[in-house]
């Protein structure tokens, strides 16, 4: 093969050439740590050279990641953030205090990747030893890494964090982690770290034992974020926003940081432009109303779900799009009878299809975004409110001249 000359085409390399979780599903996934390890070795990268906070849980992982990097900001620090999938363009997955990695640094290890026989390790890892190889070249003071799925096979699980946090556990890629919350908590709990102290994001009767039980195995100082009183001013949070806005605070004073309360006003106030946050409730218009999420499993809509109503004066539109790994079935019951529901395919290769959708009994299905935007707003008045849901994906499909965001 042609030595790769620029971005494009190093991204384009990077998706094809190892698989992607992002493109094609299943088939992508591989558990384990040995792959990771030998090619970390191979590159002569340290994991732990930088200081981490690593991060799992089903849902809320990049929202608690983000608040983290931007506290670490707050204090003045050069701060490097790991997150996936990214809705956009590949370099939002690796950030410095909010500066998506530079092509040219993706050229530069794509480049090197090529020249050496790496084996066969997936693009989470792969991609994975690019973020701590770029983190290292930028002298960055801390990490904050989030999982790709899992935690105990996850490739990240080879760091040994200053602290491991665990937002919540839920029903999610069950063909992996397991057919229920205890064996999914299990899978979670892998990335708790001798004498480490571990903050929970979520007390629940269901998975509490199996969190304090490893905790004890490994003399992990535990935190349950429930179980403490906390002073918050009046911020611009709402449900599980203020929840993973609390667990990053704990996370903080697990370290050593005290966050003011003007210094967590700053936090929040400079949040996107210090980790790119997006796509969690992100207004696009107003008047009418149209927000865009990325919750994609039943935890999530039912998180969001009660948020999106309370902020609807008229009649509610829902624009669902999900992936085939996705059991729909039991999230579209969870949607207002009244609604008006349709669906969306979205571009990605995962993404269900027309006739999908239509055996599930969909009425109205758009076949790109754009198309669903233009047609729905014709039919929305000023009061009403458009909820765009269910994946990255759909997001992603978003003309570049539209993303406006308010």
């Amino acid at each position: 093969m042609k030595p790769l000359s620029n971005y494009q085409q190093c991204v384009e390399w990077l998706f094809d050439r190892f698989a992607a979780y992002q493109n094609i599903g299943a088939n992508a996934y591989k558990p384990g740590l040995e792959r990771v390890y030998a090619l970390l070795d191979l590159l002569q990268i340290d994991p732990n050279h930088i200081p981490s906070i690593h991060i799992a849980g089903t849902n809320g992982k990049g929202s608690t990641a983000a608040y983290c990097a931007s506290m670490l900001q707050q204090k003045g620090l050069k701060v490097g953030l790991f997150t996936s999938p990214h809705i956009f363009d590949f370099s939002e997955r690796i950030r410095v205090n909010g500066k998506p990695i530079s092509q040219e640094a993706v050229i530069e290890f794509c480049q090197l990747i090529q020249q050496k026989n790496t084996g066969s390790p997936s693009f989470f890892e792969l991609t994975f030893a690019m973020a701590l190889s770029y983190y290292q070249s930028e002298a960055c003071d801390y990490m904050v890494i989030e999982t790709g799925m899992g935690g105990r096979l996850d490739a990240t699980n080879v760091l040994l964090p200053k602290v491991s946090i665990i937002t919540n556990i839920d029903l999610d890629h069950q063909e992996f982690l397991g057919n229920t919350v205890q064996q999914i908590a299990f899978e979670k709990a892998g990335i708790i770290k001798s004498k480490t102290p571990v903050v929970i994001g979520d007390l629940d009767q269901h998975t509490q034992a199996i969190f304090k039980n490893k905790a004890q195995e490994f003399e992990a100082p535990i935190v349950f974020v429930d179980e403490l009183l906390i002073a918050l001013e009046n911020f611009a949070l709402e449900g599980y926003q203020l929840k993973n806005f609390k667990t990053a605070l704990v996370a903080m004073n697990q370290l050593g940081f005290n966050i003011t309360l003007s210094e967590q006003e700053a936090s929040l106030t400079k949040l996107a432009e210090r980790t790119g946050f997006f796509g969690r409730i992100q207004i696009w218009q107003e008047n009418p109303l149209i927000i865009m999420d990325v919750s994609h499993n039943v935890a999530g809509i039912k998180a969001t779900l009660p948020i999106v109503t309370s902020k609807c004066q008229g009649k509610l539109f829902i624009l669902y799009g999900a992936a085939q790994d996705k059991d729909v079935a039991q999230i579209i019951p969870l949607f207002p009878t009244e609604a008006h529901l349709a669906a969306c395919v979205f571009s990605n290769p995962r993404s269900k299809t027309f006739e999908d959708w239509k055996k599930l009994g969909i009425h109205t299905i758009y076949e790109h975004l754009d198309m669903a935007l233009e047609q729905i707003k014709e039919q929305m008045s000023d009061n009403d409110l458009l909820w765009i849901t269910g994946s990255f994906f759909l997001i992603s499909d978003l003309p570049t001249k539209k993303r406006n965001f308010l």
